[in-house]
């Protein structure tokens, strides 16, 4: 497990940057998180953040992208837009969960 200080403090993440304890995050976090990859966060990405995180808690996994659309209410075409390229990966990496299963 690697080491990462971001915003001043120290948090654990895997080798492509994902953080492995989802408990270190929190919005503000997000904040920075999300600037990292190009992305400037609305209250539409903040819930779509919400239910990746609430899914996690319930379902032990990051949610992948059929799990948004049909669950999180968040359609296929506005994650890509919200997420642009791998929305998946990277609503995960700004939420503090695991890299989805499947993705690369």
């Amino acid at each position: 497990m690697t080491v990462a200080t971001i915003q001043g403090r120290d948090v654990h993440v895997d080798v492509e940057g994902f953080l492995t304890d989802p408990t270190e995050w929190d919005e503000s976090l997000a904040e920075t998180l999300a600037a990292n990859i190009g992305i400037d966060l609305t209250d539409r990405h903040r819930s779509a953040i919400r239910f990746a995180r609430a899914d996690f808690e319930s379902v032990g996994e990051t949610p992948t992208l059929r799990r948004m659309a049909t669950a999180g209410g968040v359609t296929t075409k506005e994650m890509f837009e919200l997420f642009p390229k791998k929305p998946a990966k990277k609503l995960a990496y700004v939420a503090g969960l695991p890299k989805p299963v499947g993705c690369v």
